[in-house]
């Protein structure tokens, strides 16, 4: 005997309200966070200090905020950080796409080598000390390119793409080749745009990244020259994190009356995920589906 929910029963609405409440606390769990941190940033630092913010601030204050853009390197710090974005996401998503590709030609001998060659790449490295040696012998330190040129080919994300790519079907790869059509015009031409959607997806994983380093800045341009935004808001906490250790603060707090390191900490996590938050509305289709479709099809 089959039992049923007959739909408009109280057990169907019971069981609706039911999952309606799962998935209402859930968003909640994911959305407090960021809420107590926005509601951190605008309150007063000593009465921050007192404890019990939940979601809205006891005291406002925008110390925290003024701080940061008072800054004038932050403009500087930000479009860096805009163009490093930018150029490292869209070399690594045409290099590492063209890797994808060429290891899922089916005629082509070495490409099982090449995938256990590159995965071996995600466990195994050569060190910090060995990478920086490497790029300063290939005079990458001190230069925007140390951003984007070693990021141009990801393990992972070639995983990811050759796993769609693969479950292309052939004949469009063959009757191009038909046509005359050659591997790079058939990737550029045929490849990218059938595969957009995962070519979406990783961009998102790209970006985000590129966005939240910070190491290689400090690491590679030790001059400050092409120092990113992530880097001066940490230098910035830091400084206002030793200052409130020594006594001679005065013009510190005078100038920003109510700031704290924990308050400033707040703002500046809030100023560095708001961005790229900004991005997910736009790509989420595209996150779901360019992950999830090369697994499910065939």
């Amino acid at each position: 005997m089959e039992y049923r929910l007959n739909r408009g029963s109280a057990a169907s609405y019971a069981a609706d309200a039911a999952i309606v409440i799962v998935l209402l606390l859930l968003g909640f769990l994911v959305i407090y966070p960021f809420i107590n941190l926005l509601a951190l940033s605008f309150n007063d630092g000593k009465d921050a200090a007192r404890g019990g913010i939940y979601f809205y601030p006891r005291k406002v204050s925008f110390s925290a905020y003024q701080m940061l853009f008072e800054n004038k390197k932050l403009l500087s710090g930000l479009g860096w950080s805009i163009l490093r974005v930018a150029v490292g996401t869209v070399t690594c998503l045409f290099v590492t796409g063209l890797l994808s590709y060429i290891i899922s030609i089916r005629t082509f001998s070495g490409r099982k080598f090449m995938r256990i060659l590159f995965f071996m790449t995600m466990y195994f490295s050569g060190g910090i000390i060995p990478t920086y040696i490497l790029m300063n012998q290939l005079h990458l330190t001190n230069t925007f390119q140390v951003y984007w040129i070693p990021g141009l080919i990801n393990a992972y994300f070639m995983l990811l793409m050759a796993s769609y790519i693969s479950d292309l079907p052939e004949a469009l790869f063959e009757s191009a080749r038909i046509d005359g059509a050659g591997e790079l015009r058939i990737y550029t031409r045929i490849v990218i745009p059938v595969a957009m959607p995962v070519f979406a997806a990783v961009s998102i994983y790209a970006a985000v990244g590129h966005w939240n380093s910070w190491f290689d800045v400090i690491l590679y341009n030790f001059n400050g020259k092409f120092d990113t935004l992530q880097v001066y808001l940490r230098r910035l906490l830091l400084e206002v994190e030793a200052t409130q250790q020594i006594r001679d603060q005065q013009l510190l707090l005078h100038k920003f009356q109510g700031l704290s390191p924990q308050t400033l900490r707040a703002a500046t996590t809030i100023l560095v995920t708001v961005p790229i938050l900004c991005v997910y509305p736009f790509l989420q289709k595209y996150f779901i589906g360019g992950i999830t479709l090369g697994s499910v099809k065939g």
